[in-house]
């Protein structure tokens, strides 16, 4: 639990001294007591079980006085809540080495069994845009709620000679913002940035687009997020850490998934030896620069259950949220507690 305004919590101190307060009031009232003829007297009439009850709207007091202190200090937790997001665009490998057969039969035909089992388990409002990916990156199926589109355009995924990670996430981000100026003809068919440093812009975009932009906090935008899987490394296309700090930039989570060999080995397929090793850096240095997070999976099986975790985390969320009310209507509640005693047992307010 983190607090807001976590200076307000000194007032804690002020505890011990209403503390202290109570006590010397107590030994006030012994000694006021001495008057009668006889102390054992007034013990007698109060009883052990009457005199443990007179500390407890106090103590009820003190405690509402604390919980009211922290919920001054504005405390948040981290919370699981339904998400927000609307839109998931999966991006995925359909390189030469996805034909490999180390995972049966192949690991493009696991990888779109486990797209298709994450289509048909994600709730119906949420939309899901599908980018494959090869010597470059293209938009097979444009966000949608429609489940037999999703379902067909996975299925006409086709082998490609390449692996041009960047391009899926620039091709993935104009899809999430197509009014941003984002031009893809320069990030993606000219190698990413231009010479000066700078993010290329369509000469037809207007010339504020680039101007007004405002790069957001990286993970702050909930409305979507981007799932990547691939099992290589890039060997073509704009550098996948440049497209990923666009990503940030537009506050976009990038959750990415590092499928097959992570030592690296020769795959054949179809008459032809690949050498393919996962690129498992990258795939991390992309998820944390955006938020997101970085999943291995080795086998079918294991893609499966990432998918199935991230759809459980796409679903519901932890965010961490405001909880003052929760303080406050503690601290409402030990009052109204220790009011209602005292009038109850000593009939005083």
């Amino acid at each position: 639990m983190k607090f807001l305004h976590p200076h307000i919590l000194w007032l804690l101190l002020a505890v011990p001294a209403l503390v202290a307060a109570y006590w010397v009031l107590l030994h006030r009232r012994k000694r006021q007591a001495v008057r009668y003829a006889s102390v054992g007297i007034v013990k007698e009439a109060m009883g052990p079980r009457q005199r443990f009850r007179r500390h407890i709207p106090p103590l009820l007091f003190l405690l509402s006085v604390v919980t009211m202190i922290f919920a001054m200090a504005s405390p948040t937790a981290l919370i699981t809540l339904p998400s927000a997001q609307q839109t998931v665009i999966l991006a995925i490998d359909v390189s030469l080495s996805m034909g490999a057969r180390d995972v049966d039969p192949n690991r493009l035909t696991a990888a779109q069994a486990a797209a298709k089992a994450f289509v048909e388990d994600h709730p119906r409002d949420v939309r899901i845009g599908i980018v494959s990916f090869g010597a470059t990156a293209s938009l097979v199926q444009p966000p949608t709620q429609n489940r037999e589109d999703l379902l067909a355009a996975i299925d006409r995924f086709q082998l490609q000679r390449g692996t041009a990670t960047g391009s899926a996430l620039y091709v993935a981000l104009q899809t999430l913002f197509p009014d941003a100026g984002i031009d893809l003809e320069s990030l993606v068919f000219n190698g990413g940035l231009t010479r000066d440093g700078t993010r290329g812009r369509s000469l037809d975009a207007p010339k504020s687009a680039k101007n007004d932009f405002k790069p957001a906090a990286p993970g702050s935008y909930t409305s979507a997020v981007i799932i990547l899987l691939s099992d290589g490394r890039r060997t073509t296309g704009p550098d996948p850490l440049d497209a990923a700090r666009m990503a940030a930039d537009h506050g976009v989570r990038v959750y990415t998934v590092g499928f097959g060999t992570a030592e690296g080995g020769q795959i054949g397929f179809e008459g032809w030896s690949i050498y393919v090793r996962l690129d498992e850096e990258t795939l991390k240095a992309i998820a944390d620069a955006t938020r997101g997070e970085y999943f291995y999976a080795g086998t079918a099986a294991d893609l499966r259950k990432v998918y199935q975790n991230l759809n459980a985390r796409l679903v519901m969320e932890k965010k961490d949220t405001e909880i003052t009310f929760l303080f406050t209507a503690v601290a409402a509640a030990f009052l109204i507690a220790a009011s209602a005693l005292s009038v109850l047992w000593f009939n005083r307010g």
